[in-house]
């Protein structure tokens, strides 16, 4: 879930106060959002295609949501199983909404979620302790940061051969994403378009534009 760049906004969606889980063992649990501006969920629709696209491969997995807002995706996953969700958000007031949440619902999931308040490269420049089998990368809108986190994730060694990438950006971004990487989905919604990448080995090149 993004949060819009000041200057190019997305076109606002409709006001929401409250995020429902759609699907998995906290289906119709409705968690409050952080009153921020530019702060959405993934709607719905978006969020049951994805994870349509992904269902036989969530149940177990270790999941990374960078860029989280609202926790939209990582609490989905949560809520279907994923053995272990790390949020990352950089915003002070929307990262303590999510660790308010992660309390609540860790008891109740087979997994666990953390939440971790920085700043989305800053944390994909370090090393993680092992790869991740899921990763969400939703930034917010024309903020440039989409390239740069792809780039990083392949580099730093955050994904590995058999992992899933899910983007999403606006429609018009070039893509820009490790040349490892397979465009398994892809569908518009309006102004944005969202895909999921499929990771085959390892590779020196960081750019692959159509």
């Amino acid at each position: 879930m993004r949060r819009q760049a000041n200057k190019q906004k997305k076109p606002a969606r409709a006001s929401v106060s409250q995020l429902r889980i759609i699907g998995g063992t906290l289906r119709g649990r409705k968690l409050t959002i952080a009153d921020l501006p530019g702060l959405r969920p993934t709607t719905d629709r978006v969020r049951e295609t994805v994870f349509n696209w992904l269902q036989f491969d969530i149940a177990g997995q270790r999941c990374l949501d960078l860029f989280a807002g609202t926790g939209a995706l990582g609490f989905e996953a949560l809520s279907r199983g994923a053995s272990e969700v790390v949020l990352v958000e950089q915003q002070r007031q929307a990262a303590q909404t999510l660790g308010q949440h992660a309390q609540e619902l860790n008891p109740q999931c087979v997994g666990t979620l953390s939440v971790e308040n920085t700043d989305a490269l800053n944390k994909l420049r370090s090393q993680p302790t092992k790869p991740f089998d899921i990763v969400f990368i939703d930034p917010p809108f024309r903020s440039d940061l989409a390239a740069p986190s792809c780039a990083l994730l392949q580099q730093n060694g955050y994904v590995r051969d058999g992992s899933w990438v899910y983007l999403e950006t606006e429609k018009e971004w070039p893509l820009q994403v490790p040349a490892n990487w397979s465009l398994e989905r892809e569908k518009t919604a309006g102004q944005v378009c969202y895909r999921l990448f499929l990771v085959r080995g390892s590779s020196e090149s960081h750019e692959d534009q159509e």
